[in-house]
């Protein structure tokens, strides 16, 4: 029989297998332990709070039912991991679950990069526990985790038998992971300091948690030698060929604040951002990942080199609170550069309505930068990734601005993930991808698909027709999908539909996602009445293509809901990715 495994994230989504879980425990810990049983949800619901990652990873049969589970927490701070149970249902008669469970957690968390694993198991020393039978069967779980090159940390005060008591401490043991090391001093004290003051709720200055941490001196920390033959004599790198579902990744980047344009209407503010970070600050199955800053060269690849020079020579050399807005547009000429850097606005600008400020070229950099760190991740295995880029860039052609767009950050993504493969780029957002479109208009390696307002009454007017469908060697590569006023979520997952027959052909390797949420009801530039189910259903759609994809914000001006809708379309792409793990299995 085959065993499949699951990161569980949302107690909620997943009430039936969190069931599943507390009876299990409770099975086999007793009635006397049932408390802990309750709070499993709440340890899901509460990390933020409770100051670690809590990871809850199931394993099931083919067909469902859940034959154990292991419960652990990541201490970000201390990039340490805490193993707090692992418990396999007392009626599974199948051999082998517990292992495969405990290196699918270790799997897990080598994709995570922690340091390494801890847990507590009762000693196997007579002179710290009394009873043979225990004392046997102690033993055989310390050999379980020496199978994996764990070992029993040695030198420290922590299993010492306390003053009164009959029996000692529990042993601590540490997991390398794969790592041919021991432990330092400092992430032992690290662990053992999270283990008695955030989990056992000792007192800061309780004497006897604060002795234990004390004791550990020897640096590195020593580790006692394996109790059997058959203990690894290297510790075994986890595989990393199959995969538990990981949380999402998101990226933010604070640079965002500084393009703050205070004019009255313009609606493409920093609280955008904001909103969106506030609706996953508790949410499970979430991770915020730093921003990594790329160079010029991956925006050179897509954008004429004297327009991003114009942009960063004028923004540079403006005063903190001035805004240039063009006003002249030659479009009859373009052959002769105008040479006032303010009527030059006009020749790198396609509206009346995005200014150049002092910090609009510094922002739009970092934008480029949180969605080619969401490509590197992709790269490095990632399935799903979430840049949460500001300002959006799906307006910026290849050497023109507008739209609130100065560059094309999922363009800019596309190309430098299109170095491992085919990529395809599915623009939702209300308004038309023109400059997506333009810069991959002559292109076969990158399918541009966008689902928009007819340009016939929506922005940008003068792109986005059904007939415009590439040239040269990208002619049948571009399709556009312009919809009238008023679509709904029937209609709209329709055409999503055709759009995802397109990609699914082309059989790319990475999926773009330009995520406008102005396509959702109510939204000041939108005119359809896609509802947050109807996002969660485009999520989920996306999602059945089985294709690594990185989502890049766009539009979305409905600060009111904005979280809401970003967290309904991504906990849909979500759960598609999970879902389709499933059948796979």
């Amino acid at each position: 029989m085959g065993i499949r495994f699951l990161h569980i994230f949302d107690p909620d989504h997943e009430s039936r297998r969190i069931a599943e879980v507390q009876r299990i425990f409770r099975s086999y810990f007793g009635e006397a332990y049932a408390g802990y049983a309750d709070k499993i949800p709440d340890l899901l619901r509460r990390q933020a709070e409770l100051g670690h990652r809590t990871i809850l990873i199931t394993a099931e049969q083919p067909r469902g039912g859940v034959l154990g589970f292991a419960l652990a927490f990541h201490y970000t701070d201390l990039n340490s991991t805490l193993l707090d149970f692992i418990v396999i249902d007392p009626t599974v008669r199948q051999r082998g679950v517990g292992g495969a469970l405990y290196e699918a957690l270790r799997e897990y968390l080598v994709r995570l990069e922690s340091n390494g694993l801890y847990l507590e198991v009762r000693p196997d020393d007579p002179a710290l526990e009394p009873d043979a039978t225990r004392r046997r069967e102690n033993r055989a779980r310390i050999r379980f985790y020496e199978r994996f090159g764990a070992r029993v940390l040695a030198g420290t005060g922590y299993e010492a038998k306390r003053p009164g008591r009959v029996e000692g401490e529990p042993y601590l043991i540490f997991d390398s992971l794969g790592e041919p090391r021991r432990p330092s001093a400092e992430e032992v004290r690290g662990i053992m300091s999270a283990i008695l003051f955030r989990k056992y709720g000792y007192a800061r200055d309780d004497a006897y948690a604060n002795s234990l941490v004390a004791s550990v001196h020897e640096d590195p920390v020593a580790l006692q030698p394996p109790r059997s033959q058959s203990a690894a004599a290297v510790p075994p790198r986890p595989s990393l060929n199959g995969g538990v579902l990981r949380p999402i990744k998101i990226l933010i980047t604070p640079h965002h604040q500084l393009h703050h344009v205070r004019e009255r209407g313009y609606v493409e503010r920093p609280v955008r951002v904001e909103r969106i970070a506030q609706a996953f600050a508790s949410q499970p199955g979430v991770e915020l990942v730093p921003v990594r800053s790329h160079g010029e060269e991956a925006i050179l690849a897509v954008h004429d080199a004297d327009f991003v020079h114009y942009l960063e020579r004028v923004c540079s050399t403006m005063a903190p609170d001035a805004a240039v807005y063009p006003y002249v547009f030659p479009i009859r000429s373009r052959e002769r550069k105008p040479e006032d850097d303010e009527i030059l606005s006009g020749y790198y600008c396609i509206d009346t309505f995005t200014p150049l400020t002092r910090n609009a070229y510094i922002a739009a950099r970092e934008a480029v930068n949180c969605a080619l760190t969401g490509a590197d991740l992709l790269r490095g295995g990632e399935h799903l990734v979430y840049a949460v880029c500001r300002p959006p860039g799906h307006h910026a052609e290849r050497r023109v601005y507008g739209g609130f767009c100065y560059f094309n950050n999922a363009a800019v993504a596309a190309q430098f993930l299109s170095a491992d493969g085919r990529v395809a780029i599915l623009d939702i957002d209300f308004h038309h991808g023109n400059g997506t479109q333009d810069i991959f208009y002559e292109r076969a390696d990158v399918l541009t698909i966008s689902i928009h307002g007819d340009p016939g009454y929506a922005y940008p007017y003068f792109a986005g027709f059904a007939d415009e469908r590439g040239t040269g060697a990208g002619e049948g590569f571009n399709h556009n999908f312009p919809l009238p006023e008023g679509v709904s979520d029937d209609a709209y997952l329709q055409v999503l539909q055709q759009a995802i027959t397109l990609i699914r052909r082309f059989d790319p390797s990475y999926l773009v996602l330009s995520a406008g949420l102005d396509i959702a009801k109510g939204d000041p530039t939108g005119a359809w009445t896609i509802t947050p189910d109807g996002l969660e259903r485009i999520g989920g759609t996306v999602a059945g293509l089985g294709c690594p994809t990185l989502v890049v914000q766009e539009g979305g001006y409905d600060t009111r809901v904005l979280g809401r809708n970003s967290r309904r379309l991504i906990g849909g792409l979500q759960r598609g990715v999970y879902e389709r793990r499933l059948s796979a299995r």
